[in-house]
């Protein structure tokens, strides 16, 4: 087998390795800081037009233009002369339901559980809206309420 000059799988050296062996890279997101390699915890944007650096919880996704920080390089984050800081408060706890929560949940709970009128509702009928003029598969269309 012979190679070519310049060929991506070939060098005068012999055959190119990756840079980085697979067995170091992480799943985990570290801080954008150099020398850095702690758990990033939040996601630095910078809003130029605004002359402001916002500061909040660690993005979804690694994005090109935003940076990983990781606690303390969040803490300690300052920004240029000039510059406002917008810290995004992060939650630190698991997330507890709320009353309106489970107010809601109660709710829908007792909607599901009320019976329904089967003289109203037999097998093969369907809501019928008084303003209701014509159905086209999902697709119903209504008739003005000034009508």
């Amino acid at each position: 087998m012979t190679t070519r000059p310049g060929d991506p799988a070939e060098s005068r050296r012999g055959p190119l390795k990756s840079a980085v062996p697979s067995n170091v890279v992480s799943l985990v997101r570290r801080c954008s800081r150099t020398a850095c390699g702690r758990p990033a915890v939040a996601t630095l944007t910078y809003v130029y037009a605004d002359s402001t650096a916002v500061l909040g919880p660690l993005a979804t996704y690694a994005e090109p233009h935003c940076y990983d920080l990781c606690s303390e390089h969040s803490e300690r984050l300052t920004a240029p002369r000039g510059w406002e800081v917008v810290r995004l408060a992060t939650d630190t706890g698991p997330v507890r339901p709320s009353g309106d929560d489970l107010e809601a949940l109660a709710n829908a709970v007792r909607e599901a559980a009320r019976p329904q009128d089967h003289q109203q509702q037999g097998p093969g009928a369907r809501d019928i809206d008084p303003l209701e003029v014509a159905r086209r598969g999902h697709l119903r269309v209504l008739r003005s309420p000034e009508q």
